[in-house]
């Protein structure tokens, strides 16, 4: 299923209006798959807020998402409109330090022990 211009559009409000945006299987508070549970931890350990986006409610979107980040797999995680990767690539930079650094760089607010 291509990537149509609608959910396009969506996908691109939704990181555009969002500061921290987490594209995953199920919500974060019923995560539907280890990786998505996995990045939901690592995003409220550090204490940041995010929107959870649910690709299971939407096929569009579930497909739409990989096409738009050119990413083959979810969870993925937008800061600030930008693509920062999956659940591989967040647990390398939640374990470096990496991931707090970009939140702080990116104005996002953390707090760890919220």
């Amino acid at each position: 299923m291509p990537l149509d211009d609608m959910t396009r559009q969506r996908i691109t409000t939704e990181v555009t209006n969002n500061p921290v945006v987490l594209f995953m299987k199920g919500s974060p508070v019923f995560p539907m798959c280890g990786f998505s549970a996995a990045s939901v931890q690592m995003l409220s350990h550090m204490g940041v807020r995010f929107k959870g986006i649910n690709v299971l409610e939407d096929p569009a979107v579930r497909e739409g998402i990989k096409e738009f980040s050119d990413w083959p797999t979810i969870p993925q995680l937008y800061v600030k409109g930008e693509f920062v990767g999956g659940s591989d690539i967040m647990r390398e930079m939640f374990e470096s330090g990496e991931l707090m650094e970009l939140m702080n760089s990116r104005g996002i607010e953390v707090d760890p022990a919220a």
